[in-house]
């Protein structure tokens, strides 16, 4: 990356590595310090910053494609861990996309200096609020290069310097997409230190990261269920969840069935291995007789293996019968739970039993039960008659994201630019003084 992150590696003295916690004490410094200037930039110039990333990724494409290669030859070919390799895995298609998203990022509003409204008060002064950026937010992530592109742009855009930790499995592919990146935005003006990326892949580094409460603002981890209990047990920082995807669709006995066999097969098998992904499939008992073998004899052509209840198994020969482990498993795979219902208050309790509270839907015709469906259902995004791998940002014409928060407090759902931006209130007086 720039020379001052570089020279945070190791000590000039003794060539060995510098002590985790000064190395990240020194990186989260810079990030802060980067801040400062990043948040009085013109839209102007992030936006010049922005194209020069973009154009960057694609001039480097085929270096990026060698780094990546050295991520995936140790990663292995392990079967079990196909999904994971997947996410792994860059392409010159991949790369084209991440840098046609950092452009969408570009042509999207800036949304600092916002201000709602100003409103009066009895003596006078002028009070509002005004949107700004967070400061320094730092993300914590695993498998996805294309997160480090995303995360620097939205970070940028939004005013906000950021400090990237991707997982040991990518630390070439993401180390040298970061080293892309910084270097385009420094020239086009941006201060150095506002893309910080930690180049070290130890994994005792980040419970330190997690306590850096002066320097850093926001966490946001984007992983499993060991990422977020290391998260739980060392964050001092506040901290935005973007947990599993649990995703359930739960077919009504109202249902179109011709619709409902389109949108099962699209959220299973689209794309598997992301968070918005169908991982349980819920069908109401009058109609699993006719639906099932249909979506069955789908899912099957798109290989996808089903793990159904007894009552599935009797249904589709081809299916292999459940255990309780499948239930609220994210297998980010061709692999899919079903279940046959009585009723709808049974697929509900089961969404709220298994659920992550991520991305749920129902297909149906019957307008008061996809309403109590749309009310009663707890999860960042409740769909009707739409596939769960719609929940995206850039499919909700927020233009991008940096992830689909799983918390209630501060951003839920898809975050976009504003989702990365707080308020100041402002105060325009004319000598006003309390009594």
């Amino acid at each position: 990356m720039d020379h001052e992150t570089q020279s945070a590696d190791q000590s000039p003295a003794e060539g060995q590595p510098q002590p985790i916690p000064e190395y990240v004490e020194q990186l989260v410094k810079g990030a802060r310090r980067a801040s400062a200037k990043l948040a009085g930039l013109s839209s102007e110039t992030k936006d010049r910053a922005l194209l020069a990333m973009a154009e960057a990724l694609e001039e480097k494409t085929a270096d990026l494609l060698a780094e990546n290669e050295r991520d995936l030859e140790a990663f292995g070919s392990n079967p079990e861990r196909k999904a994971m390799a997947d996410r792994l895995r860059l392409t010159d298609k991949r790369v084209a996309e991440m840098a046609a998203g950092i452009r969408e990022v570009a042509k999207l509003p800036d949304p600092l200096g916002e201000t709602p409204r100003m409103w009066i008060r009895p003596n006078g002064m002028q009070v509002g609020r005004v949107r700004v950026p967070i400061g320094v937010i730092g993300i914590i992530y695993e498998s996805r290069p294309n997160v480090t592109a995303d995360s620097a742009a939205l970070c940028l855009k939004s005013g906000n310097a950021c400090v990237l930790r991707g997982g040991s499995e990518a630390i070439h592919s993401n180390t040298a997409i970061a080293a892309v990146l910084s270097a385009a935005a420094e020239k086009a003006g941006v201060p150095a230190g506002a893309i910080a990326f930690v180049t070290r892949p130890e994994r005792e580094l980040v419970p330190v990261l997690l306590k850096q409460d002066r320097f850093i603002d926001l966490i946001i981890p984007r992983g499993g269920e060991s990422l977020m209990k290391t998260i739980a047990e060392h964050a001092t920082i506040p901290v935005v969840k973007h947990d599993a995807g649990v995703c359930h669709i739960y077919v009504d006995a109202d249902a179109d069935q011709a619709m409902a066999e389109s949108i099962c097969v699209n959220a299973k098998a689209q794309r598997p291995s992301t968070c918005n992904a169908m991982e349980t499939l819920l069908v109401h008992q009058s109609i699993a007789r006719t639906f099932l073998p249909k979506v069955a004899a789908g899912l099957t052509a798109a290989k996808v293996e089903i793990r159904g209840c007894p009552k599935t198994c009797q249904l589709v020969p081809e299916a292999k019968p459940a255990g309780e482990q499948d239930f609220g498993k994210e297998f980010l795979d061709l692999v899919l739970a079903v279940k046959v219902v009585k009723n709808m208050d049974e697929a509900m309790e089961h969404i709220a039993t298994y659920g992550s509270r991520h991305t749920e839907a129902i297909i149906t015709t019957n307008y008061a039960r996809s309403m109590r469906f749309l009310k009663e259902v707890d999860a960042s995004a409740v769909l009707v008659n739409a596939s769960t791998r719609l929940n995206d940002g850039y499919q909700f014409g927020l233009g991008a994201e940096i992830g689909i928060s799983t918390s209630r407090i501060h951003a839920r759902g898809p975050m976009g630019l504003e989702e990365l931006t707080c308020f100041k209130f402002i105060v325009l007086g004319s000598g006003q003084v309390r009594e």
